[in-house]
């Protein structure tokens, strides 16, 4: 890896980093069943604190929020708890942390959530996909339309989670806005089909996102509030259109999010360079970027580029609790095992060696 843009200090809203590394937000599915953070979960997140920046799992803000099976919560004392002692490892390894605030919408089943009520999202439109559920996989359930009245309600979720975050020793949230759960619903014309000021129009189809990321700074600074985007990305049934019809969305979007002057712009990015330089003009603050299936030589891409400034990392951080050093000395790299991510105890999750242990 012979760029040097990597290593370069950053300052990140509130937070000073030492590099242009990040961990970036993966789905573990090891809290426990109320939701609390895992009994390991502080040791997980305290291994890769050399990341600097620590972007957590999915973080439900509600129970309707949850989608998938043993992933945490953001909403109740117990939580914040748990959250706390995450916070405190990381931070003692001198890293800052940011929890993802992640409703799951239709992206969803009634046997994962505590309630078990029916998933809610923009229509009463069903993803097509299956879910693990505590009987196998099945059908993610048909949603119930959020009324226009209740939008409100679920604006003030997030802006619950974002402060209980703060209250956890949290730096920050990121509002995950991307990867086809309930904001991405709302952003895409195939899930939202409202005839309310939440429909129709590019302008309207912004408008739930807008208000959630409104609410959550106001809550807790505009500087310790992150979003997460992912322009035609097709996970979870979603399907947003032609590259023009993106492009207006997206450019919409961000350039009335760019306004609030957030602490970063995070894009799970899926190939449309134009779209993203055009984030980047726009965009004060910083703009992280992440690809799927980058190689080590390339993970400074796009910095180099000048398309962003820091580059989270997931599963090469996942299976490498050391991953700096090793990049930074050319080191050999741990192999992942897919067995081991989605539940379970140690294996896979805090048991990859470090090269001073391997």
């Amino acid at each position: 890896m012979a760029s040097t843009s990597l290593w370069q200090p950053f300052t990140l809203g509130r937070v000073n980093l030492a590099h242009r590394l990040a961990l970036a937000p993966m789905t573990r599915n090891r809290a426990k069943p109320d939701g609390t953070p895992g009994d390991l979960s502080a040791i997980y997140y305290g291994q890769r604190a050399s990341l600097g920046l620590i972007i957590t799992e999915g973080v439900q803000p509600s129970a309707d929020g949850q989608g998938y099976l043993n992933t945490p919560g953001i909403y109740t004392p117990e939580h914040i708890k748990g959250w706390r002692k995450v916070a405190d490892a990381v931070r003692a390894e001198g890293g800052s942390l940011f929890i993802q605030l992640m409703h799951a919408g239709r992206s969803a089943h009634p046997d994962n959530s505590p309630h078990h009520r029916q998933p809610v999202a923009p229509s009463s439109i069903a993803a097509g996909q299956d879910i693990a559920t505590p009987t196998g996989q099945q059908q993610m359930a048909v949603p119930r339309e959020l009324g226009t009245e209740e939008i409100s309600g679920v604006i003030s979720e997030f802006r619950h989670a974002a402060a209980s975050a703060i209250a956890a020793g949290a730096d920050g949230v990121e509002i995950h806005g991307a990867n086809g759960y309930l904001l991405h619903q709302f952003l895409s014309p195939n899930a939202n089909h409202r005839t309310d000021s939440y429909g129709g129009s590019v302008e309207n189809r912004s408008r739930f996102v807008i208000e959630v990321v409104q609410a959550v700074a106001e809550e807790i600074g505009a500087d310790r509030v992150g979003i997460r985007l992912s322009p035609a990305m097709p996970l979870g049934g979603i399907e947003e259109g032609d590259t023009e019809s993106v492009r207006a969305q997206y450019r919409h979007l961000v350039g009335e999010l760019a306004s609030l002057n957030l602490a970063y712009l995070h894009v799970h990015h899926v190939g449309d360079d134009e779209l993203l330089r055009s984030f980047r003009d726009v965009w004060p603050t910083a703009v992280l970027v992440v690809r799927y299936g980058r190689t080590r030589e390339q993970v400074a891409d796009d910095i180099d580029a000048g398309l962003a400034d820091i580059a989270p990392l997931g599963r090469m951080a996942l299976a490498n609790p050391d991953i700096v050093e090793r990049l930074r000395t050319h080191a050999a790299l741990n192999d992942l095992d897919p067995a081991t991510l989605y539940g379970g105890g140690e294996a896979g999750y805090v048991d990859y060696p470090t090269m001073a242990h391997a």
